[in-house]
């Protein structure tokens, strides 16, 4: 007997990504998808990216193609698609010529006028379990507009920045003082990213990190001094 067979649960683990195109990584989620455990409500709003995610989840996926953020109308900076640069965020030239070759993966090709949504007036938007965020510099608008969505979410995935590289990005202790007050802690690191600063180059190769952090994929989960606060199912899930 299997541990998911002792669980049973009741239905499916809702999963939530924003930012869903998987530039360089296979997302957490992805056996979860494969077993049929879980529903996946993907976010992507650039149309580069669609085809490739329909290929890769098929009936899988409910792909969504709003942009998410306060509900206003914003500029959507376009960098080249393989750079996962693009954003509702403008990049900041001084951030990106301080680390070596950011300079070239945040050149803006084309800026478009986007109308953008909040999370929780999406209405075919089941409430969420897990949420997975990776919109460069958005995440934290998006989670302050999707309160409702993810009243019952258990955990949740951001990138966050060490040093911001786009205007008016929030850092990661913005982010983690948000997320605490609303009932959240820090459970791990996925990645930790540094990077070399301009002028350094280690081994004729700019990609060779120095010291110097640069952003990373951190976890947080449900306040566990807190589990009365959850119902049987999300204990289960």
């Amino acid at each position: 007997m299997k541990c998911l067979d002792i669980i049973e649960l009741e239905k499916k683990i809702e999963v939530l990504d924003v930012g869903a195109a998987a530039i360089a990584e296979s997302p957490v989620y992805k056996k979860l998808i494969e077993i049929g455990l879980s529903n996946l409500n993907a976010f992507e709003g650039d149309q580069r990216h669609l085809d490739k995610l329909k290929k890769e989840y098929g009936d899988n996926i409910k792909l969504f193609t709003e942009f998410l953020f306060d509900g206003s109308t914003q500029n959507l900076y376009l960098a080249s698609p393989e750079s996962g640069m693009t954003s509702l965020l403008k990049p900041n030239d001084k951030a990106l010529n301080f680390f070596n070759g950011f300079n070239k993966f945040g050149k803006i090709e084309k800026i478009e006028r986007v109308k953008t949504e909040k999370l929780d007036d999406i209405k075919d938007l089941p409430l969420i379990d897990f949420a997975k965020m990776d919109i460069q510099g958005s995440e934290l608008e998006v989670l302050k507009n999707g309160l409702n969505k993810l009243k019952h979410c258990l955990a949740i995935q951001l990138e966050v920045s060490f040093v911001c590289l786009y205007e008016n990005q929030p850092s990661l202790g913005e982010i983690d003082l948000w997320m605490r007050r609303n009932g959240y802690i820090p459970h791990c690191f996925l990645d930790i990213k540094r990077w070399s600063i301009t002028p350094t180059i280690f081994n004729n190769n700019f990609r060779n990190p120095g010291n110097q952090l640069l952003e990373s994929d951190i976890v947080y989960i449900r306040d566990p001094f807190n589990l009365e606060l959850l119902n049987n199912e999300q204990l289960k899930k």
